[in-house]
């Protein structure tokens, strides 16, 4: 095979997973605007705490779904930029930005893979519970390493696999059974080595837990019924191991780890 053709084949495989995604989430856009657990915690806090002491002239909010970094960024900023590949999420986020009277957000259908910037285009790059939605999670992390500034700022959140084999399995298994565009919760571990070999240095790493309710975490995706119900029948029938990590309650709802990662 040529390396043309290679490169051609990575980008079908690429486009195909992001066409995939944005296609998974364009009905359900308007639910992730509204989410309780998507709008609100200390993670994005934190966000908005950083974006509030630097400053930025410019910031990125890559895989932007309902939108809540940007609007916790832009009274601290001059320009936000939401970039997504659902366009469902960006007329949400650009009508609730409207709403609110952010008049300084802007939205882009872009994937974290191929962003149509230029090289040092942002002071802070931010991607909250999204690139576990990546086709190429050490590209997208290239990516936001090109379009950051020299002296920028890059921050990473999202939920993380643990790092016993066991545990990472039920987790990776329910998340597809939930939504079927999941491609993989990565391990701190793991995080860490593909930031270092992108170039973003990690300078921060703050771990929390994140409790779901099972009823709305699969509402938020319209998980099948079947689906939901294997979800359920893996939860039951899990070892002790697994169900004392997760904390799995008796109506399904779990905790899992998020990991706040900043560079710069």
């Amino acid at each position: 095979m040529t390396i043309k053709a290679i490169f051609n084949r990575n980008c079908t495989m690429n486009t195909s997973q992001n066409d995939f995604t944005a296609q998974h989430y364009a009905p359900r856009a308007q639910d992730y605007v509204t989410s309780a657990v998507h709008a609100a915690g200390e993670d994005l806090d934190q966000a908005e705490a950083a974006v509030r002491h630097h400053r930025p002239a410019r910031v990125l909010d890559l895989g932007c779904g309902g939108g809540h970094i940007s609007y916790r960024a832009a009274p601290h900023a001059g320009e936000v930029v939401a970039a997504d590949v659902t366009t469902a999420m960006l007329d949400a986020v650009a009508k609730t930005a409207a709403d609110r009277g952010l008049a300084n957000i802007s939205t882009l259908q872009a994937p974290a893979e191929n962003l149509p910037f230029a090289d040092g285009a942002f002071n802070m790059v931010i991607s909250r519970f999204s690139t576990h939605h990546w086709q190429n999670m050490e590209a997208g992390l290239r990516q936001a390493r090109r379009v950051l500034a020299p002296a920028g700022h890059a921050m990473f959140i999202d939920t993380i696999a643990p790092a016993d084999p066991v545990l990472d399995t039920h987790l990776q298994t329910i998340e597809l059974l939930r939504d079927a565009s999941h491609v993989r919760n990565y391990t701190l571990a793991e995080w860490i080595a593909a930031m270092e070999r992108a170039g973003l240095p990690v300078t921060g790493i703050i771990r929390r837990r994140l409790r779901l309710d099972f009823f709305s975490w699969i509402a938020r995706t319209r998980t099948p019924e079947t689906h939901a119900a294997t979800i359920r029948s893996l939860q039951t029938g899990a070892s002790t191991a697994v169900q004392n990590h997760f904390a799995i309650e008796p109506d399904g709802s779990f905790t899992i780890d998020t990991v706040t990662i900043t560079a710069g």
